[in-house]
């Protein structure tokens, strides 16, 4: 959530950068309301000024022995009018705020301007994508082939969009898993964590993603009798969300500052907005494993932060020697609670093309505004500014690497930063 006070004395300036984000605001309304509470602050200051000179006429009146009824009177009916207005400024300030926190974060200054993915710049890019002698696989054929990836059944057991693995194929995950959390733990300094895998709805609200993305996300139910009636569990879509408002509602010491913590939790979304996008394979599933990296600090360090999560994150796949590069999204790309998003993005040979496989995001103080995370400066708080992303997503690493390792007899070689996991150098057909 945007701050209340700054939205309004920069509401132009703020105005004209949330237009590069495309989409329909009800900024006009915004301004409306605060034209209203103006106007209402304006009229009750006067109301009060106005009570104030009554009020000493009275002692006047009392000191001549003059009778002061009637004035009196119109004294507490002013009184009553300020009441009035102070309880429309309250109203208009509950329904600005209803409505800012549907409001997307403010892109940052760097952010370049752009409509879709197609505007996105690349900023660098590491590896080169590996040249076969031989048509390359993807690995929703790979994988059956190999007998470590089973489409078949997992739609039998629960349905589209899951997936079963066998054998090397779950040692693989598992590997990647514990390789992930091995690396950001001994190397790059962050503190693991094991969260719930659900949460509540406050919770969701202080990432942002409620109300906006509802529709995403899978809600438990509670069955009592014939009666079902929705609770207030949810799923996890990601690990941002729990392990950020682990310290919801919280002041930070400064010395604690930057907080780093990674996670390893299953993911669970229904992507109702994808319209058919990745069907094939285990791109885009509504469940699948992630490792995620979080950060907790100072505004004026959180760019800094944000650079060296993405080089965290873009560690992994340096040390699993997979192509990559790295993007910066543009305004119209990124996620509502982003203040700027690098996205990186592996290259599958099988799909011919760069795939996401982590978001690196700086939300600034949105994201902590509305879950009241804060950080002591002297004798006053004020609101940290949280990072996340990807460090990495499990799955589409598997798929990299199943892709990108193939061999001309259908084997996969394991990498070698992977082989003390699995005690394995190459992953052949049974």
């Amino acid at each position: 959530m945007l701050d209340l006070a700054f939205f309004r004395s920069h509401f132009d300036e703020i105005a004209a950068r949330l237009a590069t984000r495309g989409g329909s605001l009800p900024l006009e309304r915004l301004r409306e309301l605060d034209g209203k509470r103006r106007a209402a602050i304006t009229e009750a200051e006067q109301l009060k000024a106005r009570k104030n000179a009554e009020s000493q006429k009275i002692g006047q009146l009392k000191r001549s022995g003059a009778d002061t009824t009637e004035l009196q009177a119109a004294i507490r009916a002013i009184g009553d009018e300020i009441g009035a207005r102070d309880k429309e400024v309250e109203a208009v300030d509950e329904e600005f705020r209803l409505l800012l926190s549907g409001i997307p974060n403010v892109p940052h200054e760097t952010v370049p301007v752009g409509r879709s993915a197609d505007d996105n710049v690349e900023v660098r890019r590491h590896g080169a994508p590996p040249a076969f002698d031989f048509e390359p696989k993807a690995h929703w054929d790979l994988g059956p082939e190999l007998g470590i990836l089973d489409f078949d059944r997992a739609a039998k057991l629960t349905g589209a969009r899951f997936a079963l693995y066998w054998g090397m194929g779950a040692r693989l995950e598992r590997a990647l898993v514990n390789f992930f959390l091995d690396t950001h733990t001994r190397h790059h300094g962050y503190t693991e964590v094991l969260p719930p895998f659900i949460v509540n709805s406050d919770s969701l609200y202080g990432t942002g993603q409620l109300p906006k993305f509802a529709q995403d996300l899978f809600r438990l139910d509670k069955r009592s009798g014939d009666e079902i009636e929705p609770t207030d569990y949810w799923l996890i879509p990601t690990a941002e969300v729990p392990v950020t408002n682990i310290y919801r509602d919280e002041t930070l010491e400064p010395e604690r500052l930057p907080v780093s913590l990674c996670a390893y939790t299953p993911c669970f979304r229904s992507e109702a907005g994808s319209y058919g996008r990745d069907v094939r394979g285990i791109i885009r599933q509504h469940q699948f494993q992630k490792v995620e990296l979080v950060k907790f600090t100072r505004p004026e360090d959180s760019y800094a932060e944000l650079d060296k999560l993405t080089a965290d994150a873009e560690d992994i796949l340096v040390r699993l020697g997979l192509p990559f590069r790295t993007v910066v999204l543009c305004t119209g790309d990124m996620g509502p609670s982003s203040a700027k998003t690098y996205d990186i993005e592996v290259w599958l040979p099988g799909q011919n093309n760069y795939k996401e496989i982590s978001s690196c995001s700086n939300f600034e103080a949105y994201q902590a505004r509305r879950a009241g995370i804060r950080y002591r400066t002297g004798k006053k708080t004020d609101y940290v500014h949280t990072l996340n992303g990807s460090g990495l997503a499990v799955g589409r690493t598997w798929v990299a690497i199943v892709e990108n390792y193939q061999q001309k007899d259908g084997s996969v070689v394991v990498p070698e930063a992977l082989r003390p996991y699995l005690n394995e150098e190459v992953i052949r057909k049974p």
